[in-house]
């Protein structure tokens, strides 16, 4: 009577490995390929597991240490080992249910010693915790915790609105400080400004005056030589009336629509002269009255 066997054939696909039992019992992993299972011998394919990253989101809610209650969403990828495929096959049902728990653990046990200032500063550092606790565990169970990422911090919507407010007051008491120092520079040159002008106009009145005084002399003078019998008096006289005229001439062409009232006369304008010679006189008693 001659030994029959029979066998059975199956296919494990790239990225993937084979969990091979005999009679119920682990015998070995079977690498992507074709493969022969000896059914009478007990073996055969227990099941296939993927070795491809896997991803999985994990939303949170926690307390921040200043009492503010925030989502995070952290992002996990992981894979299986290879060498420690049997480990991840009969060691954990639902890995995707063991990280979320671990998570859940590392991040309300370290975000409530933070302020909601310092998680946003810090992010990294919770990343860093919860991958250091799920590659600890984990990896007894065959898998490979490849990264972690803190995808989102969301606080309560009330408390995004007061940091907005907040925020928007800080920019609009910089905006001001700006403002006002630009305020204070253009009120300082525009001041500085004003006094140049005013410096310059009363250098150009003192020239003015001193020129008109400078041709009164030489006027005086010139006519005194030219024209003999006349004294100084009437020559200043003369030069007053001919003052006074042109005034009268420059307030006439002015194109503003003003009207002065001013007595007029020859009588008038010797007057005047009168007038300024005893001011003259008089400043010169007192000078003397002094000394």
């Amino acid at each position: 009577m001659g030994n029959s066997s029979f066998f059975l054939c199956g296919c494990v696909e790239q990225a993937s490995v084979g969990v091979i039992e005999r009679w119920g019992r682990f015998e070995r992993l079977a690498q992507p390929g074709f493969h022969f299972f000896n059914c009478f011998g007990g073996q055969c394919l227990a099941g296939v597991l993927s070795t491809r990253i896997h991803s999985i989101d994990v939303r949170c809610e926690t307390k921040t240490k200043d009492n503010v209650f925030v989502h995070l969403v952290c992002s996990i990828q992981y894979r299986v080992v290879k060498e420690n495929a049997d480990d991840a096959f009969y060691e954990l049902a639902n890995p995707r249910e063991q990280i979320q728990a671990y998570v859940f653990d590392v991040v309300r046990a370290l975000v409530p010693r933070m302020t909601l200032d310092d998680l946003f500063e810090q992010k990294s550092e919770v990343a860093k915790a919860v991958l250091e606790e799920l590659e600890k565990v984990m990896g007894t169970y065959g898998y490979s915790i490849e990264h972690i990422l803190m995808v989102d911090i969301i606080p309560d919507d009330t408390v995004r609105k007061a940091m907005n407010e907040i925020n928007a007051a800080q920019r609009l008491q910089l905006a001001s400080v700006y403002k006002g120092e630009a305020e204070k520079v253009l009120l300082v040159k525009k001041a500085e400004a004003e006094a140049e002008a005013k410096y310059l106009g009363g250098v150009g009145v003192a020239r003015q005056r001193q020129a008109i005084t400078d041709g009164l002399r030489e006027n005086i003078l010139e006519f005194s030589h030219k024209v003999e019998g006349t004294s100084a008096k009437e020559v200043m006289d003369l030069i007053m009336i001919t003052q006074y005229f042109d005034t009268i001439k420059d307030l006439g062409n002015s194109s503003k629509n003003t009207t002065i009232f001013i007595p007029h006369g020859p009588g008038h304008v010797r007057d005047i002269g009168d007038q300024i010679r005893n001011g003259m006189m008089e400043a010169s008693s007192a000078q003397i009255d002094q000394q």
